[in-house]
Order: structure tokens, then sequence, then C-alpha cells
């Protein structure tokens, strides 16, 4: 495997892991409170909604930001800051070329907070009142070049939209940067802050968000019978990733190798998923080729599943399509939410976790499982030494994306 892998191109290895969620800040922390299952629901009043199930994050520890930074970035820029300092710090803060170092962070709504402010500002006192920081700070692009500012990255910088799909394939592209030489290393993954107003509405209207009466604990349910819709969150997880030789060479530790990603699209339903699972379970197979692993060789899938009724069908179907019905599956989105462009992200911290820890994230909030496609449920913590892990990540629009990780 790892010959075939090295043919194609620089091998590509994770050497550290920064996150930021309602579960826990830091990687260690986070696995432990998905080991404990830590909820990260709660209910919140948000004007002109009401009262929510959300997944938000308390104290956000920013110090280490400047304050004249801190005030020229939205909340989803601070999230992604964070997250990457960590990361770097979680890699040993290595001395690296800064032309030689990017950042890929994906991101769906942009500066939420920003534009709910300026929409109501426009509205109420007029289009002299809106920020000029509006542009900068609303923009998809802010987290991505936040961290690259404040960590001086002057090599590959962007920003991945793929809707939920997002964050695993802005892993997806920087493993390629590494992979072609046009980076030694990258930060990559996802943030989002889109517990705002007018998002919030729009999901609801969408009939997307739970509308469970259960404790707000109990209100994500991933592939359980009782499912009703997301439970929206805030976040950012991003991965320092690294050529495997750079890594070796000033004796990094390493949690993992990325071995394969592939993406693709359903070109179907503007929001449902294909029922079939089809395109999803190619995905899959594409990202399991490229890593050269047969699906025997699979312990553990991250699954997308965000406890929609059509969407962890279709993807329950797809693992098994996939030749992944004797992998044991969970979906972390149980305890953290749905944090969308961040998503990719989390869950590809949280499918490190079997690969260094040696135990399994279970799918909290799992007590009927649907019974209709029947798979490996973990449903709780659980040790195993699994080699091989995916996560998988799906978006709106029928955007597919998967990561193959293996222990290193």
């Amino acid at each position: 495997m790892r010959e075939a892998e090295s043919a194609r191109g620089r091998r590509v290895v994770i050497t550290g892991a920064g996150i930021v969620s309602s579960v826990g800040s830091g990687r260690e922390a986070f696995w432990d409170g998905l080991e404990r299952g830590t909820g990260g629901a709660a209910r919140i009043e948000l004007d002109g909604v009401g009262e929510i199930t959300a997944c938000v994050i308390g104290d956000l520890d920013d110090d280490a930001i400047p304050r004249r930074e801190a005030k020229r970035m939205d909340r989803v820029g601070l999230l992604a800051v964070v997250a990457a300092s960590q990361a770097l710090e979680d890699a040993g803060s290595p001395p690296i070329d800064p032309g030689r170092i990017g950042a890929v962070v994906a991101n769906v709504h942009g500066g939420a907070d920003t534009l709910h402010r300026s929409y109501a500002e426009f509205f109420l006192r007029g289009a002299d009142r809106v920020s000029p920081f509006t542009v900068p700070l609303g923009l998809t692009n802010s987290p991505a070049a936040a961290v690259a500012r404040i960590h001086g990255l002057r090599g590959p910088s962007s920003t991945v939209a793929t809707a939920c799909a997002a964050g695993t394939d802005a892993i997806g592209l920087a493993v390629s940067l590494i992979r072609s030489g046009r980076a030694d290393a990258m930060l990559a993954g996802g943030a989002e802050a889109p517990v705002s107003p007018f998002i919030v509405a729009a999901y609801m209207q969408l009939g997307a968000l739970s509308t469970s009466a259960r404790p707000p604990e109990e209100a994500s349910r991933p592939f359980d019978r009782a499912r009703d819709g997301f439970v929206i969150g805030e976040g950012a997880g991003i991965l320092f990733l690294e050529e495997r030789g750079h890594a070796l060479e000033r004796g990094a530790r390493i949690l993992a190798e990325v071995v394969g990603y592939a993406s693709n699209c359903d070109a179907g339903h503007l929001t449902q998923p294909d029922p079939t699972g089809e395109g999803p379970a190619v995905a899959i197979r594409l990202a399991m080729a490229e890593a050269h692993v047969d699906a025997a060789n699979v312990g553990y899938v991250n699954a997308h599943a965000t406890s929609t009724p059509l969407g962890d069908l279709a993807e329950a179907r797809a693992v098994i399509a996939a030749g992944l019905g004797d992998a044991a599956v969970s979906s972390t989105k149980s305890l953290h939410g749905h944090t969308l462009g961040a998503a990719g992200g989390l869950e590809a911290i949280a499918a490190l976790m079997p690969l260094v820890r040696d135990r399994l994230p279970p799918s909290w909030n799992l007590d009927s499982p649907d019974v209709e496609v029947a798979l490996d449920h973990v449903v709780a913590p659980r040790a195993a030494a699994v080699d091989v892990a995916v996560s998988n990540s799906f978006g709106f629009g029928g955007h597919n994306a998967v990561l193959v990780l293996a222990r290193s």
C-alpha cells in the first residue's frame, strides 16, 4: 500500500489537531467528551426566532489573539484561529518556511454575526451606517484569511464552500497541495458560526432542524428511528498536515496518515440526498481505491449522519453498498451537533481517536436503530485496534467527500 502511495506523490501525515467545539476544546478534551458523552446542546434564545436547541461554545479561549486583530474578525474567524493555533501547538510549533505552509479552511455561511448586524443597520438606520468591515469579515474566506494573517502563512491559502462536505474537501485539497510539492505543510479543516437568527430561521423554514421536545442533549439522534432533524452547532476543527519525510526529519509525533480522499456529486436534488446512496458509495470506493485498502481493512467509519430521516438512511445504504457493512460506525454529531462547513474538520479529528487511543467514539442517543439497514453501530465506548478509518461528509447540492486515514 505505501509503495503505491509514494509513487503517486509525497506522503501526507497528521502531526497536529486543534478543535473548538461545544463538547470540548483541544484534541484530548474533545476525545474525552466523545467518550464520556458530553452533550453540547442547550436551549438558547435567538432574537426574532425564539427558543431553539443548538450546540454553542461557552468560553472561547482567544486571549492569545491580539486585541486589535480580534476586533477585525467575526466569531467564525476567532474559532478558526483558536483551532489553528491549537493544531500548530499540538504539532510542536514546527519552524517552517512561511512560503511553504498555507491554510485551507472550509466555511459555508461566512461571518454570520457580521452580516446579521449589517443587515439590521441597513434596514433600521440606512446605508451609510453599514460597517466597512462587512465585506472582509462577512465573506466565506474570512476564517482562512484570519488564520493565514495571524500565523504569517504565505503558502497556498484557500476556502472551500461545498456545503456540509466542505471541511473534508478542504483537507483533501490541502493533501493534494502537499503531495504535488506546492507546500510542505498545511493547516486544513473548517470553521462555522451559524447560530445567527436569519440562518437559523432559514433552516427552520427548510424543515431541517430537530423540533423534538426531548431534553436538548437528546435531540440529535443519528440513525435512531426517532430522529427528526439536525441540531445546528458552531465550531472549528483544523488538522496540521505535513509531508511525511519532513515530519520524520524533525522528529515529529505522527498521529496518522491521510492515505485516501475522493469527492463526487450526485447532481440531483437541491437539498435531498439520493435515497439509494449510490453517489456516496462511489465516493467511498474511490477514496479506498486511492488508499489501496480493501473494505475488510476498514475498522471504523465516522458517519456524516446528521439525524435527518432521509440523510441517515441514504448514508447507511451507501456504507453497505461500499462494502463496509462489517465496519464499526458512529456519528459524533449526537454530541456536537451539525457544524455545517466545519463538520469535516471536527469529524476527521473524531476519526483519529480509534487510530491514536484505540477507542471508538459512540453514537450517543441511539436507543432504537433504524432496522431498515443493519450496521455495526457503536452505541457505547468500545476498545478496538483500528488500522484504517473512513470519514464521510455529504452536503446540499449532492456534494460527497470521503477521507481515509491510516495508523502510521
